[in-house]
């Protein structure tokens, strides 16, 4: 009887071929993954993939960040657990501080404080305090979420320390004019300026020098003390009288502001401010056209006649030309006014006056880009002229409402107190504030220097691009003055109506965009657009996508067990 052989197969030879394969394949992986991210180390780059670059910094901020030669830490208040919208501001702090890091590596760090964090009542309360004392103001803001009002306290500041000295950041900016989610986009789109410009004003660097022009009844010491004390923070200030001044010692200087003259110049003086500005320096007039004298107009009224400062010839020449007349406007300060008597005391208050227009209509410009309203008195209208080469831009403008009164112009406080009549306020949109740039033109070209005759060239070899700003108000940088102290209060504080303008802010924006040869202020036109949901449709979807949102994610998952238990299945029951 004989057995036929049946030939067996060796089931283990499979299944160790496929434990190298897969060993294989795990061990090319790993070694892939450790070549890739080697390689990634050696080679850095980022991607942003939103439309309007929201992530990406611009060039002058990575260039000061790369270059911090000092540590820098940034304190952040605000942290803990906000509404929604203003956790929007938050996580956008978060955010371009994480992408600042990136740059600064490790001389940046960043801290986030939760004010309210302190554990009794009592702490909190001495935390506060000390957040008073560095000038730190807390904000109540309101938004709507759902249709319900959220009011939250918040500190939006942050402080940057470098090198011994601190410099307070707020966060929160933007037009108080517009509704929340409108004011909060503004804030985002300034973080990375406000951020940098604090880190660059610490980093230790040449400091540049400005001057201040007197002798001609200008702003005084204390009249532009805020001013003075704001700038002297970042720049040498200096006063300077032209009279005196050689034309060597000007070209020492970057800046030089006229500030509310009240005097002429004499043709030697306007030669030297002309020689300074066309030489490359850039120059910041605050000047009135007209002469208001407010206590002969408290008095029973007055008549407001040009004032001659010996400037009119040296402005238009530049491309400007401030017209001899005085702008009302609907949309006003105050003044305050005695209404009658209460008890043996004249009783006062607060009545709009026209002549004391509220600019909040700005151009998209660096300089007044997302700024809060700015506070003018007996402010003139602006033309410009022919100026070959010189790019001129608006900066300010009235409201739509605005009444231009010419040569000579009645000023009676008593009018405070009548009811304005709407159809006399047809002009819309009056400029008040210019930016001028280029290769400015000398007015004493082809002439002799006034006082010599010394023949100045058409050109003059030394001639260099320079940036002129003109704004037809003396008193935009007078601050007002505590009369129990004589401490100069912030520039655009008022006290009757209690409120600070962005007067401050929009000077020191401009001597930044004249002097910052890196370009940090054009960081000031970021923007970044809002795209709100539409919310009658939000309200009427909201259930249908909500379950969307929770079935077809669960049905996806069941549906991916159900192939990967087929796929198994069929792929097993083979062997």
């Amino acid at each position: 009887m004989s057995t036929e052989h049946q030939p067996t197969t060796n089931s283990q030879q499979p299944t160790a071929s496929r434990k190298r394969r897969d060993l294989t394949r795990f061990a090319l992986a790993l070694v892939g993954l450790l070549l890739l991210n080697f390689l990634a180390g050696l080679f850095f780059f980022r991607l942003d993939l939103t439309e309007e670059k929201r992530y990406t910094m611009s060039g002058a901020t990575r260039q000061l960040l790369s270059g911090l030669k000092q540590p820098v830490t940034v304190t952040v208040y605000l942290d803990g657990d906000f509404p929604p919208a203003f956790r929007r501001l938050q996580q956008s702090v978060r955010e371009t501080l994480n992408e600042m890091q990136v740059y600064g590596g490790a001389n940046l760090h960043y801290v986030f404080v939760d004010p309210s964090a302190a554990g009794t009542e009592k702490a909190r309360n001495e935390y506060y305090q000390a957040l008073f004392k560095k000038g730190l103001r807390p904000t109540n803001l309101g938004a709507t979420e759902n249709g319900k009002r959220t009011e939250k306290i918040i500190f939006p500041w942050a402080t940057v320390a470098a090198g011994g000295k601190e410099q307070q950041v707020l966060l929160l900016r933007g037009n108080q004019a517009a509704p929340s989610d409108v004011r909060l986009n503004q804030s985002i789109e300034g973080l990375e300026y406000e951020l940098a410009s604090a880190i660059r004003k610490l980093n230790p660097g040449s400091r540049k020098r400005i001057g201040v022009v007197e002798g001609h009844g200008e702003l005084s010491n204390q009249e532009a003390g805020d001013l003075i004390g704001s700038l002297s923070q970042f720049y040498d200030v200096f006063r300077v009288n032209l009279a005196q001044s050689r034309p060597q010692d000007l070209r020492t200087l970057s800046a030089l502001i006229v500030a509310k003259p009240a005097g002429a110049y004499a043709e030697p003086e306007k030669f030297k401010l002309d020689q300074f500005v066309t030489q490359g320096g850039s120059a910041l007039f605050f000047v009135d056209a007209m002469r208001v004298n407010l206590d002969s107009a408290n008095r029973g009224g007055m008549l407001s006649f040009p004032q001659p400062l010996g400037l009119d010839d040296l402005l238009f020449k530049y491309g400007v030309r401030i017209n001899p007349d005085l702008l009302l406007d609907l949309n006003s300060g105050v003044i305050p006014m005695v209404t009658g008597t209460l008890g043996d005391k004249p009783k006062v208050e607060p009545m709009p006056w026209q002549f004391y227009p509220l600019i909040n209509n700005f151009s998209q410009h660096p300089i007044t880009r997302n700024l809060d309203a700015v506070y003018t008195k007996f402010v003139s209208s602006i033309d410009t002229v022919k100026a070959v080469g010189i790019r001129k831009t608006p900066l300010l403008f009235t409201s739509r409402y605005t009444r231009v009164l010419p040569s000579p112009v009645p000023v009676n406080l008593n009018d405070a107190r009548l009811e304005p009549d709407p159809k006399l306020y047809k002009a819309q949109f009056k400029p008040v504030g210019y930016l001028l740039e280029g290769q400015f033109r000398s007015l004493y070209a082809n002439r002799a220097e006034p006082g010599t005759t010394r023949y100045q060239p058409a050109t003059s070899p030394l001639a260099k691009p320079a940036k002129v700003l003109v704004i037809s108000d003396g008193d935009f940088v007078r601050n007002e003055v505590d009369p129990k102290t004589g401490r100069p209060f912030r520039l655009g504080f008022d006290r009757l109506a209690n409120t600070e303008f962005a007067n401050r802010e929009l000077v020191l924006n401009a001597v930044d965009y004249m002097l910052d040869e890196s370009g940090l202020i054009a960081v000031r036109g970021k923007q970044i657009t809002l795209r709100p949901l539409d919310k009658l449709r939000v309200v009427e979807e909201r259930r249908r996508w909500q379950l969307l949102n929770l079935v077809v994610p669960l049905a996806l998952l069941g549906l991916f067990g159900v192939v990967r238990a087929w796929r198994r299945k069929r792929r097993y029951a083979s062997f």
